[in-house]
C-alpha cells in the first residue's frame, strides 16, 4: 500500500489519458492487422502486438526529444505509414491471405509493432514531458511504464470492438487505411530536414498534407483491389 501512496498519480493519469489518444488509432491498426487471422489467433495477435509495441514504446520515449531531430526520420516513418495503410487495404487479396496460421499471426504482429512505433513518434514527446514532472529522473521511465501497461486493457478492448465492427462493414477497412494516410501525411510535413529546407511555414500544410495522404491511400488501395479482382475473373 505504502507503493500505491508515493506515486504521483497526477503524472500516471496524464500518460494514461496521452496514450489512449493514441490507442484509438492503435486499435484501428491492430484490428485491421488482424481482420483475416482465423478467431482462434486473434486474441494471440491482438496481445502479443499491444504488448510488443508498447515495450518499444518505453525504448522510444526514452529517446523522444533526440530521435525527433534525426532529419529525414519522420519523412521515411511517414512512407512507411503509407505504405502499410496501402498493405492492410490490399491483405484480403494477395498471397499473404494464404499464408501457414503461425506466419499470419507473426505477420499480424510484426504489422502492428512496425505501424505503432511510426504512429508514436510524435506521440512520445508528451508522455515523456508528463513523465519529466517527476523530480526523480531514475522513476521517470518507471512511471512511463506503469501508465502504458493501465492502458494496454482499454487498447486491446477497443482492438475486440473495431474487430467486431469491421466483420460487419468491411468499409472500415479502407476508413482505417486513409486514418494511416492522415497521419502519414501529417508527419511528413513536419520532418525537421524539409522545415529547414523549406521553412517553419511548411507545417501550416500538415492537413493539407494529411487529406492527401488518406485519399492517396485509399485511392490507390481501391484502384489496385479491382486490379485484382479483373485479374481473377479474366
Amino acid at each position: 500500500m505504502e507503493f500505491f501512496t508515493m506515486i504521483d498519480w497526477s503524472v500516471v493519469i496524464q500518460i494514461i489519458i496521452i496514450d489512449l489518444l493514441l490507442g484509438g488509432d492503435n486499435a484501428v491498426v491492430i484490428a485491421l492487422a488482424c481482420r483475416n487471422l482465423h478467431p482462434n489467433q486473434r486474441r494471440k495477435g491482438i496481445i502479443w502486438g499491444t504488448a510488443g509495441a508498447i515495450i518499444l514504446r518505453v525504448i522510444l520515449v526514452a529517446f523522444a526529444v533526440v530521435m525527433l531531430q534525426i532529419p529525414f526520420l519522420k519523412l521515411v516513418g511517414g512512407a512507411l505509414l503509407l505504405w502499410i495503410g496501402y498493405k492492410l487495404m490490399v491483405q484480403e487479396d494477395e498471397s499473404e491471405h494464404n499464408l501457414d496460421a503461425p506466419d499470419k499471426l507473426f505477420a499480424a504482429i510484426k504489422t502492428i509493432i512496425i505501424a505503432d512505433i511510426v504512429m508514436s513518434l510524435d506521440n512520445v514527446l508528451a508522455i515523456a514531458g508528463a513523465a519529466g514532472q517527476v523530480d526523480n529522473a531514475a522513476h521517470q521511465i518507471g512511471y512511463v511504464i506503469f501508465g502504458l501497461i493501465v492502458s494496454v486493457p482499454i487498447i486491446v478492448a477497443g482492438s475486440k470492438i473495431v474487430l467486431f465492427l469491421i466483420d460487419r462493414f468491411p468499409l472500415i477497412v479502407t476508413a482505417g487505411a486513409g486514418l494511416l494516410g492522415w497521419i502519414a501525411g501529417g508527419m511528413m510535413v513536419t520532418d525537421p530536414a524539409l522545415i529547414k529546407q523549406f521553412g517553419e511555414g511548411l507545417e501550416s500544410y500538415a492537413t493539407i498534407a494529411g487529406i492527401a495522404g488518406a485519399v492517396g491511400v485509399m485511392a490507390f488501395g481501391e484502384l489496385m483491389k479491382r486490379r485484382a479482382k479483373n485479374s481473377k475473373a479474366a
